[in-house]
C-alpha cells in the first residue's frame, strides 16, 4: 500500500528537515514521492511528524525487573494484550511496557543489562513486548572467565573470542560494562572501588577490565560503544570517576550511562567528608564536548517513588540504607550479582531536588544533543512515562522556572539551572530522542524520515502544553501500519528483538563449554538462546550487521 502523511510539520534533523511537508511510506518503508496517487491519506495538518522513538536505556526485562515487581507490586500496573503469555501481562510488563512507549512516540527499546547467565529468560521476556522492535546489551566485566583469562594473561585475542562468544550465544545488541571488577572487590570485602585500586583474587583494576572491553568491541566492529557504568555512582565526587574513566578510554569510543548519577561534585573541596554534593553538569558536558570519542544517557531523575535495580552490587548494598519503604533485595551471584532497592525521590527534598536540576542541566548545556540521550535510567532515577515531561521542562523556560520556584534554595545555590536561559527546539528534542540513540546503537533504518528508513513515524498535535503532546501521540505508525491513535493502541502487533550477527571462534567455544561445564555442570548449550524457545514458526529476532 501507498501511504502519505500529507501536511504536517516535518522534523528530521538528519536530514536539516523542518518544514510542512509530506512523508510518502510503501511497504514499511519511507520512500521518495513516487510521482503517483497514493491509496492512503493521512492528514496531519497542524500536527508534528517525527520518527519513531528509541530508547537506549531502559530496564524492562530481566531477573532483577522481575524481582522488583514481586518486591513493589503496588508501584506497578497492568495492561491486558491479546496473543501475550502470562506474565506479559503482570505488573508493569510486557503489554504496558509495549504500550506506554507507542502511546508516546516510540517504536524502538533496548534494555541495557542482560548477564549472559541469565540470557534466555531476558530474551523471552523482551519478546513478549508488543508494538515496539527491542534488544539487549550483553553484561561483561565481572564474569570469572572473562577475569581469569586477563589474570593469566591470555591476550586481547582471547578477551576479543570471549566477547565474541558471549554476545552470539546471548543475541546481544551491544556490550554493557558495569563498575568492572566491583562484584569480586565486594565479595572480598571492599565497599568502594576505583579506577586503579587492585581487585582482590584476580590482581587486575577496573582500568584493566575496561581498556580490555573496549578493545574487544572495537576489534568486533560492535556498532554500539561500550555502554559503561563507572564506579561510584551517586557518590559526592563521582565526577572525578566520569573524568578518570573518560580518560582511560584514551581516545576509544565510549558511551557513559545515567550521566547524571556521576555529576556530582564535593560541594567543600577542603572537606569532602561533610559538605555533600553540588552540581558538576558543566564539567560532564565540557568533557563530551571536548572528546567526540565519548556520547552519554541522562539518568534523569524525577520526583516520586520508584524502585532501583542494578547488577551493581557495590552500591546497591550501601544504598539498602535509603530504602523506602525499608525492603530490599541482593544478590551476590557467581558474575554480576546485584541488588533491587525501593527509593523515593522526595517532591521539594533538597537532595532529590538537586539531582533534579542537575540532570536538566546537563542536557541544556549540551553542544551536541545527538549525544546527549534522554533517558531516566528506567525505573532508577524515575520511570520513562515522565519523559513528555522532561522534554516540556527543556523546551520551555517559563515552565522551568515555575517547577523551580516550588523547590529549596539548593537548586540554585548547587546548580547553575535557574541561570540558563536555553530552550530546546523540536529538532533538537528529535536529536535527544530519535536520531542520537539510533545513530548510538547503529541502527541505520531507524531515526530518521529519509528515503529507505524504517516506516516508524510519530505524529503529535502541535500543543504548546508539550507534556500534554508527548504523553498522547496522534497516530504512530510500526512499519508503515497504525498501531496508535489519539493516544490509545488500535492493533496489538509483535516486534522484533534486534540482535547483531557476531561469528564465534570454534575453539573458545570449546574453552568455554569446558569452563561452564566444570562451574555450573552445564555447558554452553544449556546458556544459548535458541530459535525453537519462541515458538515453531515464529521469527523473533532481526540481524544487525558489525561494522565494517
Amino acid at each position: 500500500m501507498l501511504s502519505v502523511i500529507r501536511g504536517g510539520r516535518v522534523v528530521d534533523p538528519t536530514a536539516s528537515r523542518d518544514s510542512v511537508g509530506d512523508v510518502w511510506i510503501e511497504d514499511g518503508r519511507v520512500i521518495d514521492p513516487p510521482g503517483r496517487e497514493p491509496d492512503r491519506v493521512i492528514d496531519a495538518a497542524g500536527c508534528v511528524v517525527m520518527a519513531g522513538g528509541v530508547e537506549v536505556h531502559s530496564h524492562i526485562a530481566g531477573g532483577n525487573v522481575i524481582t522488583s515487581r514481586l518486591l513493589l507490586p503496588d508501584l506497578y500496573v497492568s495492561e491486558a494484550a491479546p496473543d501475550g503469555h502470562p506474565f506479559a501481562h503482570a505488573g508493569g510488563a510486557a503489554a504496558w511496557i509495549g504500550s506506554t512507549y507507542a502511546r508516546m512516540g516510540y517504536t524502538t527499546a533496548v534494555e541495557p543489562a542482560m548477564p549472559p547467565t541469565h540470557a534466555l529468560g531476558t530474551q523471552l521476556e523482551l519478546a513478549d513486548i508488543p508494538l515496539l522492535d527491542r534488544g539487549a546489551l550483553t553484561v561483561m566485566g565481572n564474569d570469572d572467565q572473562l577475569l581469569q583469562l586477563l589474570r593469566d594473561r591470555q591476550g586481547g585475542n582471547a578477551v576479543r573470542d570471549l566477547v565474541a562468544l558471549s554476545v552470539a550465544q546471548s543475541r546481544g545488541l551491544g556490550v554493557k560494562c558495569i563498575n568492572a571488577g566491583g562484584a569480586s572487590a565486594f565479595k572480598d570485602g571492599a565497599l568502594r572501588l576505583s579506577l586503579d585500586e587492585e581487585i582482590p583474587c584476580y590482581g587486575l583494576t577496573t582500568r584493566q577490565i575496561m581498556g580490555s572491553l573496549l578493545d574487544a568491541v572495537e576489534a568486533i566492529g560492535v556498532p554500539h560503544p561500550l555502554h559503561v557504568h563507572c564506579n561510584n555512582l551517586g557518590l559526592p565526587g563521582a565526577d572525578d570517576s566520569f573524568m578518570a574513566t573518560l580518560d582511560a578510554a584514551e581516545g576509544r569510543r565510549i558511551h557513559f550511562a545515567h550521566a547524571q548519577f556521576y555529576a556530582y561534585g564535593v560541594s567543600d573541596p577542603a572537606n569532602p567528608g561533610t559538605g555533600g554534593f553540588r552540581s558538576a553538569a558543566e564539567r560532564i558536558a565540557r568533557a563530551i564536548s571536548d572528546n567526540p570519542n565519548a556520547t552519554l544517557d541522562i539518568g534523569q531523575v524525577v520526583f516520586g517513588q520508584t524502585v532501583t535495580v542494578s547488577l551493581d552490587i557495590l552500591r546497591q548494598f550501601a544504598g539498602r540504607k535509603g530504602a523506602k519503604p525499608k525492603k530490599w533485595v541482593l544478590n551476590a551471584g557467581d558474575a554480576e550479582g546485584g541488588g533491587v532497592v525501593p527509593f523515593l525521590y522526595r517532591p521539594r527534598g533538597p537532595t532529590s531536588s538537586l539531582q533534579w536540576a542537575i540532570g536538566l542541566e546537563i542536557m541544556l548545556l549540551s553542544t551536541d544533543p545527538e549525544r546527549t540521550i534522554l533517558t531516566t535510567d528506567h525505573p532508577n532515577g524515575g520511570p520513562f512515562t515522565q519523559y513528555p515531561r522532561i522534554i516540556h521542562l527543556l523546551m520551555d523556560k517559563s515552565e522551568r522556572d515555575r517547577e523551580i520556584a516550588t523547590l529549596p534554595a539548593i537548586v540554585g545555590e548547587r546548580s547553575g539551572l535557574p541561570g540558563l536561559e536555553r530552550e530546546y527546539s523540536l529538532s533538537e528534542i528529535a536529536q535527544l530522542t530519535r536520531s542520537g540513540p539510533a545513530k548510538l546503537l547503529g541502527l541505520a533504518d531507524r531515526g530518521h524520515l529519509r528515503p529507505g528508513a524504517r516506516a516508524d513515524v510519530a505524529v503529535y498535535g502541535d500543543d504548546t502544553d508539550r507534556t500534554a503532546m508527548f504523553t498522547a501521540a496522534k497516530l504512530v505508525l510500526k512499519d508503515g501500519v497504525p498501531i496508535v491513535e489519539d493516544g490509545e493502541v488500535v492493533e496489538w502487533r509483535a516486534g522484533r528483538t534486534l540482535s547483531l550477527t557476531v561469528e564465534s571462534d570454534h575453539a573458545m567455544e570449546k574453552r568455554a563449554d569446558a569452563y561452564l561445564t566444570e562451574r555450573f555442570g552445564a555447558g554452553l548449550d544449556s546458556f544459548a538462546v535458541p530459535d525453537a524457545a519462541f515458538g515453531e514458526g515464529t521469527e523473533n529476532f532481526e540481524a544487525v550487521p558489525c561494522r565494517a
